[in-house]
């Protein structure tokens, strides 16, 4: 592991506080870590750092929420002592996007928990970052980014059950591929994979466990089943929540012990494998509802994640696209003209990524030509309607805007001019067309306002 340089800043209540990290600072350099120290919080370079802090405020927290990025770069607060650090203060900390926080203990105990935290997240971050994960799960927003360092923690330094969640064509399978191809077992055997929707009922008991020849009519030969296959690898069960209740309780035995039995077989069998399922449904809705049961839900999820939909990762759907392009036209992947971007931004994708790469492929089929993907590519049913052609700016909250816009193209002029457009049109809207109002509202005068609407139109 190469050695990744990170800050050390101190956030104190009274200016005239000493800096207490030096000998910090020196025990970390011996364990590895690349230290420089910061005497000031407010010097704020990019990188990993670790913030020593004896009381919260709220200019800490606000320090921590831009110096993170909301939990985009790793940050460790470390209280120098109990009464900075009380039971709420922590919370509110990872809230604003710490990684952790801990309480001040004795050198060298401190720098060694330090140095560990920091040597997990980078391990972490190389493997977000290798091809093994860039080259199959596509994207770089931050809610994606965050579920994917999720995932990998789990699968290289865990090894317990899984439970995915997210929307149908969120990538659940994929992930689950990854999982495997991370987990660290060095006798590790096959991913199967059982989509538990497609399970015939009356079948149930030979997919699982497998069945003895002449066990049943047409049971013409002994049979292994999924556990067996399993045997020293891994076992996905794809859509788990489709699972009937009656099967779900003769399951819980092989799941929590290991041991089952063939259809007509009394012999008992042992197996060793990684769990990890998956569902659409929220499973923990379904155990209120009564449709899941409890013992198995708890069985199958010791580690939850949930993956998220398209539309809270518009970010990454340029970089999506120019992947499912490249699937199709291999090393010389086109260019796509601002138009067709922006639509593909702005659309709505019921279907998520599974969806998105569906349309992808629609426009691909109709291209011709070594030139860029344009309008007449995107199939007639997929074009806006009259009166939805302007570039959109839309998504979860200003930011989410700002990052629409910076996917689909839009430079800082760009940006501006639309975000003051949107305001004076939400101004009007909101003053009923009243200039003076709107003005006001504004906090510009009425020839300002009356100016800027005539340069718009």
């Amino acid at each position: 592991m190469s050695r990744e340089r990170f800050s050390v800043w101190w956030h104190s209540l009274s200016s005239r506080a000493e800096f207490p990290a030096a000998g910090l600072v020196d025990e970390l350099t011996r364990w590895g870590l690349d230290c420089r120290p910061h005497r000031q919080a407010a010097q704020s370079p990019s990188g990993p750092g670790l913030l020593l802090f004896d009381g919260c405020t709220a200019e800490l927290t606000d320090w921590i929420r831009q110096h993170s990025r909301n939990g985009e770069e790793r940050l460790l607060a470390v209280g120098t002592s109990r009464d900075a650090l009380t039971r709420s203060v922590g919370w509110q900390l990872l809230d604003a996007g710490a990684s952790d926080v801990l309480l001040w203990a004795d050198l060298p105990a401190t720098a060694e928990v330090i140095a560990a935290r920091f040597g997990r997240w980078q391990k972490v971050d190389e493997l977000v970052r290798s091809a093994v994960v860039t080259r199959n799960l596509i994207g770089h927003s931050l809610a994606w980014r965050s579920a994917l360092r999720r995932v990998v923690e789990v699968a290289r330094f865990g090894d317990s059950s899984i439970l995915l969640g997210g929307e149908s064509g969120t990538g659940k399978e994929l992930v689950a591929r990854l999982i495997h191809t991370l987990d660290a077992r060095q006798d590790k055997r096959d991913l199967i994979v059982l989509d538990c929707a497609t399970i015939v009922p009356e079948l149930s008991g030979s997919e699982f466990f497998g069945h003895e020849r002449g066990s049943f009519t047409g049971a013409v030969a002994t049979r292994d089943g999924a556990f067996a296959l399993a045997d020293g690898g891994t076992l996905f069960l794809d859509e788990v929540g489709e699972l009937p209740l009656r099967l779900q309780a003769e399951l819980l035995r092989v799941i929590q012990e290991g041991t089952y039995k063939r259809v007509g077989s009394n012999e008992w069998c042992k197996t060793r494998f990684r769990l990890v399922c998956a569902s659409h449904r929220v499973l923990v809705g379904e155990l209120e509802e009564g449709r899941f049961r409890r013992d198995f839900y708890y069985r199958i999820a010791a580690w939850t994640c949930r993956l998220p939909p398209l539309r809270e990762r518009r970010e990454d759907i340029p970089s999506l696209v120019r992947h499912f392009l490249a699937e199709h036209f291999g090393a010389a992947a086109l260019d796509v003209d601002t138009a067709v971007m922006d639509l593909l931004l702005s659309r709505d994708y019921p279907g998520n990524v599974r969806d998105l790469r569906q349309l992808v492929g629609r426009i691909a089929h109709r291209h011709v030509g070594g030139g860029p993907i344009t309008i007449g590519d995107v199939p007639e049913e997929e074009r806006p309607r009259a009166g939805e052609w302007e570039r959109p700016c839309a998504g979860d909250g200003f930011d989410g805007a700002v990052r629409l816009a910076l996917a689909s193209g839009m430079g800082l002029k760009e940006i501006g001019n639309a975000a003051t457009e949107a305001a004076v049109r939400l101004a009007l809207e909101q003053a009923r067309g009243n200039v003076r109002r709107a003005a006001e509202r504004l906090g510009v005068t009425d020839r300002a306002l009356q100016m800027r609407r005539a340069e718009s139109d």
